[in-house]
């Protein structure tokens, strides 16, 4: 079967001219707060390159007049004198030499303001993931978002400031243009605009079909990035490499650059197509005024020095009103992508209302009182009508098959979700009650799908305590805790060696050794007395997973434990076994309880001990 591409998005509508506006100020304003003294300094240079091309042409005209006059004194009296002319050179070559300062200005502070800014536009994007939810990060159009905000906006506030200053810059040589050219004939300014007039409407037209571009087709960038990880990726590779996917996948990479490059190829030529037909247009008028200046030097009426100060301030006219309407252009185009960035940044946030750092009943334990959860988006819930109730002391085993909601449970524990219906209480007040960090210290957790942090092996104990994340002490006495220590000080480095093969001498570990590390990790937070683990043991034999629930059981005394395990000789043990199936709850009671009720549970359980006869 042929691979598919990936779906396209609904049209993207391109933000009101009063938005685009706004933007507009906010960026200028973002880029006065990361650096005023560079945005001074490019304000500064922008008025020096606006106004000195002017005077540059006007003292080209003295220089040009000034050898005609010393030729015809020359040739009349057979000496001239060289000052006047020098004196016009010289200063000549110094606004030349401050016009090249400036532009060397403005290279510098704005190459000085793009690092600056990039940092900060990350900082805020990055700033504002820690704040959002976890559905919305398992929104597939929400990352979509996020992906249009991340791939451009960093770089695009400074281009339009540049862009700013570069109209500003240009306007004030226009404006000086203009003071030399009406001398000449007001009709010279709007030959200068007529010019270039249909290039910027045809550049404003087509920037505004580049963003919907760009914005329409994030779901095959996005796809075309995931296929790059998994064909160079060491995760994924063995998979690849074992199963035979690289042609299958390659070819589906091909398909999407495919669809991708004629897009973006029907795009460019039509915009330089007409670019190039309009911009005739504007070579036509300059001619055509390049003519006037002509006869009318030729007529008498235009000195040479005349002659040559006009065509110049119609060449640079032309190109200043050109760059100004391109910068226009650009700036809509930015305004666009900006749109983006702000769209994300101002995405909502759940305000955080919980205070509390104790429950009104403490010693109550943890409880659900007719919880329920569905997914957005999703046909049916994960969870429905949900009681249960653990006591501190008390260890409680989730039971089910994939699918059945026990992770969910956990996700609505740790505050990562909120319930659809009902509450969840701890010591005896909802959990949306409870300040977040205070509840997330009462908590420690090793998810099954955790994470392996390309940090040292300190660090990775590190990180399941942030208080703790550079002490020694801590990392061993965890370690020790989840039976990691001895193949810790087996590593060359010891604590200090780099897991992970992304970053120079890293050192990869089995399974199980990375099960035992992120074991070891729940084990950091020393304020947690509801420890969670989903599936702590998966990846570990049977000698080192009874070990590990044997120091379990003896360091979790007087603690609330949650353990999720398809491994019926690690629930057995619990004091309270619940089975879910389907979101509820089939089955609830100790093992010896559910093995005499002869339901789900003993099923399950004889069948699995069966395999060890």
């Amino acid at each position: 079967m042929k691979p598919s591409v990936a779906p396209a998005v609904p049209r993207t509508r391109l933000p009101r001219a009063a938005t685009l506006l706004g933007y507009a100020g906010r960026a200028l304003s973002l880029v006065w707060s990361t650096s005023r003294p560079l945005t001074l300094g490019l304000m500064a240079a922008t008025l020096v390159a606006g106004v000195l091309p002017a005077l540059a042409a006007w003292l080209g005209k003295q220089i040009v007049d000034a050898v005609v006059a010393a030729m015809e004194l020359h040739r009349v009296q057979g000496e001239a004198p060289l000052w006047p002319v020098l004196r016009y050179l010289l200063m000549e070559a110094g606004v030349v030499a401050a016009i090249a300062a400036a532009q060397r200005g403005l290279s510098v502070q704005q190459a000085l303001l793009r690092a600056l800014l990039g940092q900060k536009v990350n900082l805020l994007i990055l700033e504002k993931a820690q704040r959002l939810s976890l559905a919305q990060f398992e929104d597939s159009e929400f990352y979509d978002k996020m992906l249009r905000a991340r791939r451009d906006a960093s770089v695009r506030p400074l281009a339009l400031v540049n862009k700013t200053f570069a109209l500003a810059q240009n306007a004030l040589s226009l404006i000086s243009f203009g003071v030399l050219l009406i001398g000449f004939s007001p009709w010279a300014l709007l030959i200068l605009l007529a010019g270039a007039l249909p290039v910027f409407f045809a550049e404003a037209k087509f920037s505004g079909d580049a963003f919907r571009l760009f914005s329409w087709r994030s779901p095959e960038s996005r796809m075309q990035n995931y296929l790059e990880t998994l064909l160079a990726r060491e995760d994924s590779v063995k998979e690849v490499k074992l199963f035979g996917l690289a042609p299958l996948l390659l070819q589906r990479y091909r398909e999407i650059f495919a669809k991708l490059y004629a897009e973006d190829r029907a795009l460019t030529l039509r915009r330089d197509g007409w670019g190039f037909g309009l911009g005739l247009l504007g070579t036509l008028a300059f001619y055509g005024a390049y003519a006037w200046v002509v006869l009318d030097t030729v007529g008498g009426r235009l000195s040479l020095g005349d002659m040559t100060m006009y065509l110049l301030l119609f060449r640079q006219g032309q190109s200043a009103v050109a760059s100004s309407l391109s910068a226009i252009g650009g700036m809509y185009e930015d305004n666009l992508y900006l749109s983006n960035l702000y769209d994300y940044l101002e995405q909502p946030v759940a305000e955080e209302r919980g205070a509390l750092q104790a429950g009104v009943l403490p010693g109550d334990g943890l409880r659900f009182e007719g919880v329920g959860f569905q997914y957005p988006g999703a046909s049916r819930p994960a969870l429905q009508g949900i009681d249960l109730h653990l006591e501190p002391g008390h260890s409680l085993a989730l039971v089910g098959q994939n699918g059945s909601g026990k992770t969910t449970l956990i996700k609505l524990l740790t505050r990562l979700y909120a319930p659809s219906e009902g509450r969840v209480l701890l010591d005896g007040s909802d959990l949306q009650d409870w300040n977040a960090e205070a509840l997330r210290r009462r908590i420690g957790v090793i998810f099954q799908d955790f994470t392996r942090y390309q940090l040292s092996v300190g660090e990775n104990l590190g990180v399941g305590d942030v208080e703790a994340f550079d002490d020694p002490e801590r990392w061993r006495e965890a370690a020790e805790r989840g039976m990691a220590s001895d193949f810790i000080d087996d590593l060359d480095q010891g604590y200090a060696t780099q897991l992970g093969r992304w970053f120079r001498d890293g050192q990869e570990l089995s399974g199980g050794q990375w099960q035992k590390i992120a074991l070891s990790r729940s084990w950091m937070r020393r304020s947690a007395d509801i420890l969670v683990l989903d599936e702590p043991t998966a990846a570990m034999d049977a000698a080192a997973e009874a070990e590990v629930f044997a120091r379990f059981r003896e360091h979790a005394a007087g603690k609330m434990t949650i353990l999720i395990s398809h491994r019926f000789s690690s629930v057995r043990s619990a004091e309270q076994i619940i089975v879910l199936e389907h979101g509820r709850i089939l089955e609830q009671g100790s093992h010896a309880q559910l093995l005499t009720a002869e339901g789900r549970y003993a099923q399950l359980f004889r069948l699995q001990a069966e395999g060890y006869l």
